[in-house]
């Protein structure tokens, strides 16, 4: 046999054997594809374009990162729809799952007159009850709603801090909404005066927590007069208010010119406010007060739409009927007048005189009250120590009067009302007689003569004759007692000529020893929460001067921060640092040094332009002026403060930046 023919057969098998490799090769080539090709578009139609798809032979590999387990699962489906599930196999990673950040603890606090309302979400182990008793005390008998959830997680740090400022600012203002958080408090409020709007706001500044950011929002709106009043007369003293209402700034305006032009002198205080009878009061005031100029005397009261004018008892007859009926005539349609012309009046004051019956009534500086002369009956008598008692305390009031059967109808309106008034003075006198009713005395509220007369117009009626004669005395109003910036000023400065703040060496932290200061700084403060001062802090030359720059800076911010830790009210202390500049001794010296290193209480000055409502406002900070200062002699017992330079070279020992007993040698001045 050949040996081409024993060749032929091994190669024709292996011939058959490479082709079938091959063809093997372009099916599973084809497969592939095709599968690859089929799963990335059905995955692709199904939205899972996040989805990597790779084929090995028949199997078909799926990876990436899916956005969750149910991702993944949708995406295994989906492509097991297109091939054979078995031959999917699944590479795909699930990332994980963040931790649930807590929730956002919050409370909305409303409070009106109908009650009080809570919405939020508290944390679980929060003092829920407590809380409600809380709120339920302050409430009253008014309704509390409470709509808040609970989530269990930990409560955040200062939450029962912040919570429990909330719960003082709910009691603190009756109309009034608080949201609150663990970083936060948002107060919206309406108050009644600016008076009261300004000392909320700074009481509720000084008990706020340094942990929250507060915001403060307190509106106060035109306060509400009633009866709406004025009360304008000419006597012996001059021209003048004792009560002035009107309801615009252009109203006002032209009442105070009728006044002045009736011979008022040095302006009047007249009162914005509502409850005004007509649009044209100030018309209707106008035409009174030229009906009292033309009498030459005399007074005219208008409470709301009604209207008194009495004239002086020296008047003509024919001269007041002209008078009267020119008024009358001239009045807007809805004001009604009632005209006096008097008797001559005594006041004889002793409630014991020959002429007119008389009740008496006086309050002396010290507070008591001596009631004498004539009452109606033992049930009028039980009654006007009573009111006076309540308005002047119990032991204060001292009765000594007598029965007198014959007194007019309306003797006790009379007396209660003069009670009344009187209450609205710090000393003096009412006397009561069937004419008149006279008020008299001192008084450090400014709108006291206003509200007397407001009393004695509505509860004596719009006829009645009455005469007030109230004088403020500043050293009487409680507000004079505050002390001046200066004072505020010199009483900083003593405590600081007495012992100086002091700090660790070459750091912004106060030491220990001089939280005395401190505390007595904080004190004076407490009255002087309003007064506009600057915290300057000052080094000596040592070190590089930017270094001590923002060293005395931070040392300023200190003593603030001191101050604001201590509950005192920052809002008008500013903290600003010289550095080495204005040195008030000589440098190189340890003790002239010791007193450049120093703290001090500057006042700032302060201009008033008048608004609209005629109040003054105080503008920006001007220029320091000398104030206390932290520039007392040198304290063996404190450090130096400045920081050396650090570029320089060491000298042979090392010392203590800012102590000079420390240091072997002084440094060279820069």
């Amino acid at each position: 046999m050949r040996l081409s023919q024993v060749l032929l057969v091994p190669a024709s098998f292996f011939v058959a054997a490479l082709v079938s490799l091959l063809v093997a090769n372009l099916t599973v080539s084809s497969i592939e594809r095709s599968s690859l090709d089929s799963v990335k578009r059905e995955l692709f139609l199904q939205g899972h374009e996040w989805t990597q798809v790779q084929a090995d032979g028949l199997q078909v590999i799926l990876s990436g990162v899916a956005p969750n387990e149910a991702a993944r699962f949708r995406a295994l489906s989906t492509a097991g729809t297109v091939v054979d599930s078995t031959r999917v196999i699944d590479n795909v990673i699930i990332p994980d799952a963040d931790a649930i950040d807590p929730p956002r603890f919050s409370i909305e606090i409303l409070r009106n007159d109908a009650g009080i309302s809570m919405i939020g979400l508290i944390p679980a182990k929060s003092d829920r009850d407590g809380l409600n008793e809380d709120v339920r005390a302050i409430a009253g008998d008014a309704h509390v709603t409470d709509l808040l959830e609970v989530a269990d997680y930990p409560v955040p740090a200062t939450w029962d801090e912040v919570l429990a400022f909330a719960v003082y600012a709910l009691e603190t203002l009756p109309r009034s909404k608080i949201s609150m958080d663990a970083d936060k408090v948002a107060i919206t409020a309406l108050a009644d005066s600016e008076a009261q709007k300004t000392t909320w706001t700074r009481n509720l500044k000084r008990e706020s927590p340094r942990a929250a950011r507060l915001s403060i929002d307190i509106a106060a709106p035109r306060p509400v007069i009633t009866p709406f009043t004025l009360r304008f007369m000419i006597d012996d003293k001059g021209a003048r208010f004792d009560a002035c209402s009107a309801h615009t700034t252009e109203g006002r305006k032209k009442i105070i010119a009728a006044a002045t032009d009736a011979g008022l002198t040095g302006g009047a205080t007249c009162t914005l406010g509502l409850g005004v009878p007509s649009p044209d009061w100030p018309d209707a005031v106008e035409t009174g007060i030229q009906a009292v100029k033309a009498l030459g005397g005399g007074s005219i009261t208008f409470s709301d739409a009604d209207v008194t004018l009495v004239a002086p008892d020296t008047t003509q007859q024919s001269a007041f009927d002209r008078i009267v009926g020119e008024l009358e005539n001239d009045l807007p349609d809805l004001y009604s007048l009632h005209s006096v012309l008097p008797a001559p009046v005594k006041i004889d004051g002793s409630g014991e005189g020959e002429g007119p019956p008389e009740f008496v009534a006086t309050r002396s500086p010290e507070g008591l009250v001596q009631l004498r002369g004539r009452l109606t009956d033992d049930t009028l008598r039980s009654a006007t120590e009573s009111f006076a008692r309540a308005k002047f305390g119990t032991a204060n009031v001292y009765p000594a009067t007598r029965l007198d059967q014959d007194l007019p109808t309306d003797w006790p309106t009379r007396v209660l009302a003069a009670l009344d008034a009187l209450s609205y003075l710090t000393s003096g006198a009412a006397v009561v007689q069937p004419e008149v009713v006279d008020i008299s005395g001192l008084t450090g509220d400014q709108d006291a003569s206003a509200a007397v007369s407001r009393i004695l117009s509505e509860k004596l009626g719009a006829s009645e004759n009455f005469q007030v004669s109230v004088e403020y005395k500043e050293e009487l109003d409680p507000r004079h007692a505050l002390p001046s910036p200066e004072q505020c000023a010199a009483d900083i400065n003593a405590v600081l000529a007495k012992a100086k703040i002091t700090f660790a060496p070459g750091s912004a932290n106060i030491e220990a020893s001089a939280a005395e200061s401190v505390d007595k700084i904080a004190e004076i403060m407490k009255d002087c929460a309003d007064v506009r001062m600057e915290i300057a802090g000052y080094t000596d030359s040592q070190g590089r001067e930017e270094m001590n720059l923002a060293l005395s800076k931070s040392r300023a911010q200190a003593v603030l921060n001191a101050l604001l830790t201590r509950r005192i009210l920052t809002t008008n202390l500013t903290a600003e640092g010289y550095g080495e500049a204005d040195p008030i001794a000589d440098n190189t010296t340890a003790a002239g040094r010791e007193a450049n290193r120093r703290i001090e209480f500057r006042l700032l000055e302060a201009t008033t332009t008048d608004d609209e409502d005629g109040e003054a406002s105080d503008d920006d900070a001007t220029e320091p002026d000398d104030g206390a200062s932290n520039s007392d002699a040198p304290d063996p017992a404190e450090e130096g403060d400045d920081t050396t330079d650090p570029d320089a070279e060491s000298p042979p020992e090392v010392a203590t930046p800012d102590d000079d007993d420390a240091r072997p040698q002084p440094r060279p001045e820069r």
